[in-house]
Parts: structure tokens; C-alpha cells; sequence
């Protein structure tokens, strides 16, 4: 038997006046989606535990099988660990965004949290410039993909609570600057950075056109250690993502993590390589979790159109290619489709319900429901709960 968990980062909502009081997912054209659900199992999940914000680093170590509340030490290690970034017991990291705040009479928003998702190859010159005005002893930069990346701290756990840019868009970063007995130092690296990265967009001019103003400082967080997936479940495998902080929880976990090529985490992403990639993945491994990052993205830019999109891509371009290759190479497999999280448009940012899963089986009738869609209407209507969602996993594996 082959078990696969496809992560929809993000994808539930809520009803949108825009949309006639329907989510985007009730909206989207989901043809596979729909038709699997027919002889699958649903119900509703929590993956973010009492206590804990709403987010992809708490949400996807759950959706792997680990409970958050003994796990998770903050999120930029887990995307340190992922860039082979070398951390020791008392280091501090921090995610470092590329971000674009905007000044408007005197007071300062904070327009972008990606910085109009910067292309890596760009990412990496502003880095590494950036680097030559961070880097000391005490702090070392360290260049990821697009718009995320990583600050370590090295020997010091600061006393320190910062807050996601994602969290704050359109907002003044006034009232959301690090707080703490040391976020002085913190503050006045990011306020170092603005004018360093002034200078280099007058060095070079093409980037004059780019969404880019600033650094962000968040994710705090100490070196993550996890036991093996293997230990933990039983089974090998591998995750295919785009994202550092997935990646890293794979590292951390001993899964095979697969690279690949194209994969970005937005809507141009290479889709088909990531199909290619898990079916071939399985071959040699009983489990796989493919992360599918786009609905996540589109629901903080707040665009209906685009996280629309997001879901009929996961859809037409993840499902339907994952099913039919699924089909002709294993005579046995068990498919979990679930989110981390909701992002909803009309918050931009992360938010606290439920979510639907399914769990699908070749050729066997699962169905425990009467839903004629797949939607967050499972989650309304379901007597089927898991409230704690890192038991979501053995369900799968142990029927």
C-alpha cells in the first residue's frame, strides 16, 4: 500500500459577498476533486492547537504526524534547516522577508510581504549585498528562495516577539515592530538594511522598478529536532515542496526531500515536474506528501480571481495527472487531500477554523458522507472530527 498526503496550502476560505456568500473552493471548477470524493471518506480537521498562531510551520509539522505542542521551536529553523544552514544549540535564527513598506504622510505600511514575489536570481544579488552590512560576528545573513530568507544569531536566545509581515499588510508596522528586552538590535538591522538596500537599488538600476524597500524580521526560533518519520509511522518517504520551511520539516523528519526544478510556490509553478517527481518518489517509498503552496499565496494577496485559479490548477494540473499516474504504476494507495490552515481572502492572512480532508482508496467505497463537492461545507455539516490534527496521519496509514 502507498500512502500520499496532497497539502492545499491554504485553501479553504469563507463565503465572499463577491462570490454570491460561496468560498472560492465552492466556486472553482474541480472536476477530479468532486468525482474521488464520491467514494472517500471526509471530515474536519484542526492543526493549529490551542495556543499557537495560525500558521504553515505549526500546521504542516501536524499534518506530518508531529504534535505541535511537543515540536515546534519556531519556524525559521525549520527553513534553516531545509538551506543546509548549520545551526548550533544556542542559536537564534529569524526569517528574513524581503518585504516593500510604503511611506504615506509620515507614517509607514506595509504594502508587500514578498516583495512583488522577487525572482531567487535577484533575491540572491540584494542578499549577498546585503550581507557585506549585516554580517559580524554576532549576525550572519543567508540567501533562500524569492522573497524568504534567514538571519542567525549566533550563541544568544534574545528576549524578543515578533510578528509575520503576512499578518500586518496595509497596516502601520509602527505597532508591529519587535518587541523585547533586546529587539533593539533587530530593529535597527532592519532600519540599517532600508537604507542599504536605497543604495543598492541606485547601483543598480534595474531593480529601480521592484517592490522592494525593506527587510522583515520574524519566526524566531531555536535548531528543530524531530524523531524519524520512519520511527514515528513506521514508513519511509518523501516530501515534494517548494518551500524552505517544508522542506526543512522533511530534513528534520529524515524524509527524502525531492528538489524540483521550476518549483516556486505561486502559479507558475512546475506542476507537472512535481507530479513526475511523486509518482517516481513512490516507486522506492511507501509515503509521500506533496505540498501544493499556491492557494496559500493568493489568499494573502487577497486576489479572488487568482486563488480561484490556485484551486482548478491543484485541480486539473496536481489531482488529475497524480490520480492517473497513481492508477498505472500501483495496484494499492491511499490519498489524503487536506490543508494546513484556511487562508482567507478577506483577511489576508492566516485564520483558525476547521479544515476538510478527504481520504480516497483505489478501488474501494470509503464513503461516509452525502456531499457532492468537496468544500468547507464538510467541516459545517460532518459528524467526522479530529481536533487533534497530527492524528489526521494515522488514519490514513492505519485505516
Amino acid at each position: 500500500m502507498k500512502f500520499i498526503i496532497l497539502q492545499a496550502d491554504g485553501m479553504p476560505d469563507r463565503p465572499l459577498k463577491e462570490l454570491d456568500n460561496k468560498t472560492p473552493l465552492e466556486v472553482a471548477n474541480t472536476p477530479t476533486l468532486d468525482k474521488i470524493l464520491q467514494t472517500s471518506e471526509v471530515g474536519s480537521v484542526n492543526h493549529i492547537p490551542k495556543g499557537f498562531k495560525s500558521g504553515s510551520d505549526v500546521g504542516n509539522l501536524s499534518v506530518l504526524g508531529y504534535d505541535p505542542r511537543k515540536y515546534f521551536t519556531g519556524r525559521s529553523p525549520l527553513e534553516a534547516e531545509s538551506m543546509g544552514i548549520n545551526l548550533g544549540d544556542n542559536d537564534t535564527t529569524f526569517r528574513c522577508n524581503l518585504v516593500n513598506i510604503t511611506n504615506e504622510q509620515s507614517n509607514n505600511f506595509m504594502e508587500d510581504y514578498s516583495a512583488g514575489h522577487i525572482a531567487t536570481s535577484k533575491a540572491h544579488k540584494v542578499i549577498n549585498f546585503l550581507k557585506n552590512f549585516v554580517d559580524n560576528k554576532e549576525y550572519e545573513l543567508y540567501p533562500g528562495v524569492s522573497y524568504r530568507h534567514i538571519l542567525v544569531c549566533k550563541n544568544k536566545t534574545p528576549k524578543i516577539k515578533t510578528t509575520p509581515p503576512h499578518d500586518i499588510l496595509d497596516k502601520n508596522i509602527k505597532e508591529f515592530l519587535p518587541t523585547g528586552d533586546d529587539s533593539k538590535d533587530i530593529i535597527s538591522i532592519m532600519n540599517k538594511v532600508k537604507v542599504s538596500i536605497e543604495n543598492f537599488k541606485i547601483q543598480n538600476p534595474q531593480f529601480k522598478t521592484e517592490k522592494l524597500s525593506d527587510i522583515w524580521l520574524w519566526g524566531e526560533g531555536k535548531k528543530t529536532i524531530l524523531p524519524s518519520f520512519k520511527e514515528l509511522t513506521g514508513y519511509s518517504g518523501s516530501v515534494i515542496s517548494a518551500v524552505d520551511l517544508v522542506k526543512g520539516i522533511g530534513k528534520c523528519a529524515k524524509l527524502n526531500v525531492i528538489d524540483v526544478p521550476g518549483a516556486t510556490g505561486y502559479l507558475d509553478t512546475n506542476y507537472k515536474g512535481k507530479v513526475d517527481a511523486s509518482v517516481k518518489s513512490l516507486l522506492n517509498n511507501q509515503f509521500l506528501m506533496l505540498h501544493i503552496e499556491a492557494p496559500d499565496e493568493t489568499g494573502h494577496e487577497g486576489d479572488i480571481k487568482k486563488k480561484i485559479k490556485a484551486i482548478e490548477d491543484l485541480d486539473s494540473k496536481v489531482l488529475k495527472p497524480l490520480i492517473k499516474g497513481l492508477d498505472l504504476n500501483f495496484s494499492e494507495y491511499r490519498l489524503c487531500i487536506v490543508s494546513d490552515h484556511p487562508t482567507p481572502i478577506e483577511l489576508r492572512t492566516h485564520s483558525y477554523e476547521y479544515v476538510p480532508y478527504l481520504i480516497y482508496q483505489k478501488g474501494i467505497n470509503l464513503q461516509n458522507h452525502t456531499f457532492k463537492s468537496f468544500s468547507e461545507k464538510i467541516v459545517e455539516n460532518s459528524n467526522n472530527v479530529i481536533h487533534d490534527g497530527h492524528d489526521l496521519i494515522f488514519s490514513l496509514i492505519n485505516n
